[in-house]
C-alpha cells in the first residue's frame, strides 16, 4: 500500500483526494486541512489578520468578489455547476460548489480538519524514490503525529501571503496603507482619494468598487499601454509607483516623474509562493517567484514523488488542477513513466530558457496565459487524458476579449454551453 499525502483543503487538495480515492486500492490518501472548513482561499472571512487558532488568514476574499470567469468553463470535468443562476457568480457561490463537489465523492470523512502541517523532510535525501516524513499539529489537542508518505502533493494554494514592492521612503508615508488580502470592502475608503497599485483581477476590480465611495481612484500599474476598457469617471490611469517624496508627505512619485497626493494606497501586487513546511533537504527554492525545480510546473525534478499543483497562474484553474492530479497519479500508479531526474532538469532549465528568449521577465515563468491551452494538452496527452474540451476554451477566450473592454459590465452576462458543444450568450 502508499500512503500518498496532501496538503491543504481547497480546490486542489479536494481534486487531489477525490482522485487518489478512485487511482488504485494501492492508494491510501491522507489529507490535512489547518481551517475547520473545505474551501481554502474561497472560504470568506471578516477577520484580516489572525484566525481562531493564532495563525494567519488564508483568504484573500472581499465582500462584493465575483468570478471573472463564468461558472460554465470553472467546473472540474466531472462535476458540472448547476445550470441555473448567473455565470459569474460570488465567492459564496463557489465555496458552496466544492462544498457540493466534497459531498458527491465523500471527500470529508477523509479530510484531518484543523491539522497544520509543520515539516516535511525526505526520508532519503538526495534519493530519487524517497519517501516523506511529514509531521503534522492536531490544533485542537495540540498533539504532533508524525506520517511517512510514499508521495506527497502540495495544494496549499499561493494567494494567501502578500507581496508587497520595496517603495522609496514609504515609512514617510502618512496615509493609510493595505494589500488587497485584507481589504474587505470599500466603505473605509468613503471621500477619499485612493492609489491602487497593480492592475491584474484584483487591482482592477477593487478599483472600481472603490469608485463607488472615493472621491477620486488613481490606478497605477506598469503596463505597456493603459487598460483599454470604459472605467468609472473618477477612476484615472496613472504610471507605477517608485516612491514617497522626501519627508512626511502624502505624495507618491510615480515612475514617470509625476506625483500624486492621495490618502491611502492600496497594494494589489500580487502574492508570494510559500512553502514553510517544507524542510531545506526537500531542495525546493522560491526566488524571484519561481519555484525550483518543477517538471512541467509540477513535479519536483529532483524528487518525482513531490507535486504542487496549482502553481501556474492566468489560467483556467479547476481543469488545470484536474488535468495535474491525474497525471501525477497515472505516475504514482504505474500507468505512466516519468523521463529521468536529469532529464526533467534539461526541460526545466530549457522552458525557462525559452521564456527568457522570448521576452518574458524571469518572475512570470509560471504566468502561462495563451500557453496554458498547449500546456495541458501535452499533460493529457502524456498521460492518456481527456482534453479541456474545445468549447471551454472557446468560451473562455471570448469573455478574456470582452472583459478588457467592457470591464464595467461583463458580469452581467449570461452563457450556457449546450448538449451540442456549444456555448451561447442568453
Amino acid at each position: 500500500m502508499k500512503t500518498v499525502g496532501i496538503i491543504g483543503a481547497g480546490a486542489a487538495g479536494l481534486c487531489a483526494l477525490r482522485h487518489a480515492l478512485t487511482a488504485s486500492p494501492n492508494i491510501v490518501p491522507v489529507i490535512w486541512e489547518q481551517s475547520k472548513v473545505v474551501g481554502g482561499t474561497w472560504v470568506y472571512t471578516d477577520n484580516i489578520d489572525k484566525d481562531d487558532h493564532g495563525l494567519p488568514v488564508h483568504s484573500s476574499m472581499y465582500k462584493s468578489l465575483r468570478t471573472n470567469l463564468p461558472k460554465e468553463v470553472m467546473s472540474f470535468p466531472d462535476f458540472p455547476f448547476p445550470a441555473e443562476g448567473d455565470s459569474f457568480i460570488p465567492h459564496a457561490a463557489m465555496l458552496r460548489y466544492l462544498q457540493d463537489y466534497s459531498q458527491n465523492f465523500d471527500l470529508e470523512r477523509h479530510i484531518k480538519f484543523e491539522h497544520v502541517v509543520l515539516e516535511v523532510v525526505p526520508s532519503k535525501p538526495g534519493a530519487s524514490d524517497t519517501e516523506w516524513i511529514v509531521t503534522v499539529r492536531d490544533l485542537t489537542s495540540d498533539k504532533l503525529t508524525t506520517t511517512l508518505c510514499h508521495a506527497l502533493l502540495i495544494c496549499n494554494g499561493h494567494y494567501s501571503v502578500p507581496y508587497i514592492p520595496s517603495i522609496d521612503g514609504i515609512e514617510n508615508f502618512c496615509g493609510s496603507t493595505m494589500h488587497s488580502h485584507s481589504y474587505r470592502e470599500a466603505s473605509p475608503y468613503s471621500d477619499q482619494t485612493v492609489a491602487v497599485l497593480g492592475a491584474s483581477a484584483s487591482g482592477l476590480d477593487i478599483s472600481v468598487e472603490l469608485c463607488s465611495v472615493a472621491k477620486k481612484v488613481y490606478l497605477c500599474h506598469n503596463l505597456p499601454i493603459p487598460f483599454p476598457a470604459a472605467l468609472p469617471s473618477n477612476l484615472e490611469q496613472k504610471a507605477g509607483i517608485v516612491g514617497v517624496k522626501q519627508g512626511t508627505s502624502n505624495t507618491l512619485v510615480l515612475k514617470d516623474g509625476s506625483e500624486l497626493e492621495v490618502d491611502a494606497l492600496l497594494y494589489c501586487t500580487g502574492y508570494y509562493y510559500t512553502f514553510p513546511f517544507l524542510a531545506d533537504s526537500c531542495g525546493v527554492t522560491v526566488e524571484d517567484q519561481q519555484v525550483w525545480p518543477l517538471y512541467r510546473h509540477l513535479i519536483h525534478c529532483d524528487y518525482p514523488t513531490l507535486a504542487f499543483v496549482g502553481i501556474p497562474t492566468k489560467i483556467l484553474p479547476f481543469p488545470l488542477f484536474d488535468i495535474q492530479v491525474r497525471f501525477f497519479l497515472r505516475f504514482l500508479t504505474g500507468e505512466m513513466s516519468l523521463p529521468s531526474c536529469s532529464e526533467m532538469h534539461d526541460d526545466a532549465l530549457a522552458y525557462h530558457n525559452r521564456c527568457l528568449q522570448e521576452g518574458c521577465p524571469p518572475k512570470q515563468l509560471h504566468l502561462l496565459a495563451s500557453k496554458q491551452w498547449d500546456y495541458v494538452a501535452e499533460l493529457a496527452r502524456l498521460a492518456n487524458l481527456p482534453n479541456i474540451p474545445s468549447e471551454v476554451r472557446q468560451l473562455y477566450e471570448l469573455v478574456h476579449g470582452i472583459r478588457k473592454y467592457d470591464l464595467l459590465t461583463f458580469k452581467q452576462k449570461k452563457f450556457v454551453i449546450g448538449q451540442d458543444g456549444i456555448y451561447r450568450e442568453m
